[in-house]
Formats: structure tokens, sequence, C-alpha cells
């Protein structure tokens, strides 16, 4: 076998499955929501939380009825192709990957003035760029190696910023005085406060990407989607409990209310570690992006809609370098450009693209297998619902940066088509 033809073993499990999830919902977040909800709705905000998980869980619900028919990567751009042809698959994934590379770097910037506030210094006008260049390079190194070696890192990273958290939960649930009552808010501006929630919970589809080199796809992908959207629920609802246990009016407005909070709880070591884990957290949903999202273009490679080099595999590593290296890249490429704040503000959007393509092919595919199920309609037509709503609050600049991505899109589709799957679709 050459290596054109080499394909990655199947290495990942459960715990590395569910390791992305957690990741991709988990980032900065996390650390400034508490001040924000408390603020928008009070003592509800716990309960808050758990709303936006039941108005997340159509969405995680319609993947991983889908993750559970195919066994290959690539994620929605197999949905999109099996129901829709290749050109919807394409840009499914097209979209959403060009988006991740610029998020890379908006958010590696964002964790270095996390720790720029512990040390000035590496706020610096060469010393910052230098430092997003070096993580991303460090996350493709890693990712280079194997996904054995990417999996135990990430599982490192995830230890640190949530192990924080958890102290936290401690000092503020035992220590604290948190309200665990159920007291409905009067709301002032429910769109706003709806739509927090349900930002929490974008990036839940990072484990989709790399089913191919997963030992059991079909089980554990949809088990890990459920099992990780009620994980992180709960999570954030105790966050938030024990952040209102502790002194939410005395950092609320504060631009870290969280470090301060653990600061009246745990002293200066609490915020310190608050601090870092922010930081890391940032780092981990780095780094899962990075594992996850340079499957999507061997996926794509190997559907045909982009050039076989993408698809090469290191017989040595066991790893497709190709797409891991050009993700690396390009990212670093958007770290030191100063415009690429531009490009980021079609994130959400690219994702919304994704979600509105797997809702609206798992009846399609259904119903070409025999029949259509009831329910899986009926939460296919509440994703789609709910997705169509979260697009309708874009901006006019988000929406024609979106429209200029999917017109480059369609160029690099037409260029690249003259390529043929290397096997045919399979869904099951």
């Amino acid at each position: 076998m050459t290596a054109k033809t080499l394909a990655p073993p199947r290495t990942m499990g459960l715990f590395g499955a569910s390791l992305l999830p957690v990741n991709g919902m988990i980032g900065a977040g996390i650390f400034a929501l508490p001040a924000t909800l408390f603020l928008a709705v009070g003592s509800f905000a716990p309960w808050m939380m758990l709303l936006g998980g039941l108005l997340f869980l159509p969405l995680t619900l319609t993947f991983a009825w889908l993750a559970a028919r195919f066994d290959h990567s690539g994620g929605p751009i197999l949905y999109g192709e099996a129901a829709f042809g290749r050109f919807v698959g394409f840009q499914a994934g097209w979209a959403r990957y060009a988006s991740a590379i610029v998020t890379v770097a908006a958010n590696t910037h964002v964790m270095v003035s996390y720790l720029a506030t512990l040390y000035p210094v590496l706020d610096g006008p060469v010393l910052r760029p230098l430092l997003v260049a070096g993580f991303i390079g460090f996350i493709t190194i890693v990712n280079l190696f194997s996904l054995r070696s990417s999996v135990t890192t990430l599982s490192a990273l995830t230890a640190v910023k949530i192990l924080p958290l958890f102290a936290l939960i401690a000092a503020g649930l035992f220590g604290g005085q948190p309200e665990l009552g159920l007291v409905l808010p009067e709301f002032s501006d429910a769109e706003s406060v709806v739509l927090l929630t349900y930002y929490a919970f974008i990036g839940f589809e990072y484990v989709v990407l790399p089913a191919g080199e997963m030992k059991n796809p079909k089980r554990d992908v949809p088990l890990a989607l459920i099992a990780m959207l009620a994980a992180v629920t709960l999570l954030y609802m105790l966050v938030i409990w024990a952040y209102i246990g502790i002194a939410p009016a005395a950092s609320a407005d504060a631009e870290n209310p969280l470090a301060i909070a653990a600061q009246d709880a745990m002293g200066s070591v609490g915020a310190i570690a608050i601090v870092i884990a922010a930081a890391f957290s940032i780092g981990a949903n780095n780094f899962a992006g990075g594992i996850s999202l340079p499957r999507m273009t061997y996926g794509m490679a190997e559907r045909g809609m982009l050039p076989r080099w993408f698809m090469q595999v290191s017989p040595k590593l066991e790893t497709p370098v190709n797409s891991i290296l050009f993700y690396g890249a390009a990212s670093i490429a958007f770290g030191l450009w100063e415009g690429f704040m531009v490009l980021a503000l079609a994130g959400t959007l690219t994702r919304l693209l994704t979600y509105l393509v797997a809702a609206f092919a798992l009846p399609v595919i259904e119903k070409r297998d025999g029949g259509i199920n009831p329910l899986h309609a009926f939460v296919s037509i509440l994703t789609v619902i709910s997705t169509i709503w979260v697009g309708t609050h874009a901006d006019e600049q988000s929406w024609l940066v979106f429209g200029g991505l999917v017109v480059a899109g369609t160029l690099l589709y037409f260029i690249a088509r003259q390529e043929r799957p290397v096997e045919p679709l399979s869904v099951q």
C-alpha cells in the first residue's frame, strides 16, 4: 500500500470523543457568562442555562442520529452530500472550515490577553504575535505525531481548565450562600438572554469530524454528544450557582468577574487559578479544533471535494500530515494579520449553515432509506426553526462576510470537482 492510499488508524475511543464536544462548548464564555446572566435574570440564571441546554437538545439529537449512520471523517460534509449532493456537502464543510481558521487566530489572541493580566509583558507588540504563532505551532506539532498524543495533551489541558472551576463550585456551594430556589424573573430583553445560552453550547460538533479515526464512531459519537451536552449544562449551572453564592454584586461589572469571585472565596491563589483556567480553556478549545478540523479537509479530499493532497497520510506518523500542516500554517497567517477579526464575524453564521444542512439532511436520508421517523422529523423541524431564528440576529456585516465565503467556496468547488471520491458514500 502506498502512502497516498494510507488511511489513519482508528485509535480514538469514547474518552477521546467526549473531550471534543466538552472543549468545543467550553471556551472563554464560561468565565463571563455567570455575571452576564445574573445581571439579566438574577437568581434564575442557573435555570436559564438548563433552558439553554434544552433549546440546544434538538440540534444535538439531529447530529447524534446522523452520526450513527456514518463511520468516515467529515461530519456535515457527509450528511450534506448524502442528502443533497457534493456541492451542498462541500459548502457545509468549506464555510465552517474557513471561519474556524480565523476563529483560532482570534481565540489565541484572547488567550494571550488573559495571560497578560498576570504578565503584562506578554501583551507587547512583538511578543504577542510570537506567542500566538507559537501556540498554534504547538497544536500543529502535537497533532502531527499521533491522535493518541493529541488526546493525551487535550485531556491535560482540559484538567487544567476544569479543576479550578470545580474548586470554585465547592467554595461557592459549600462556603457561600447560593440561591437554589426557582424564582421566575421579569425579562427585559428575553431574546438576548436566550441567544447567550444558545451560544454557550456552540462547538459541540467537533466530535463528528474525525469519525474516521474512531474505533466505534456509530456508537461513541452519539453517546458523546448527548452525554456531554448534559454534563456541560450541569457544569454551567453549578458554576453560576457558585458565583451567585459568593459575591455577584461586587464583580458583575468587572472584566473577569469569575476571578474576582474566586478571590473572595479562595484568596489571590484562587483568582490566579481562574485566570489561568480561562487561558487554558481557550487553549483547549483551540486544541480540540486542531484535532477535528484537519480531519474535515481530509474528509473533503476523500470525497473528491478537495485535491488528494489533503489526504496524504504519513506512513510513520499515521496522521493526515498535509491537512494538519495546512490548518496550522493558515491559522498562524491569520493570527499575524491584523484584519482577521473582519472574517471572524461570519463564524457563527457558518456554523448555522452547517446546522441547517444537517437538519434538512436527516429526514431526506431517512426517507430514501425506507421511511421518515416522526420523532426525528419533528426534532429536525425544531432545529431548523431555532437555527433560522438565531441567524436573524446576525448583523449586516456578518452576512456580507458569510456571503463572500460562500462565493469563494463555490469557485473552489468548481476548481476541485474533477476529483472523484475514493470510494462510494455509504450510509447505514
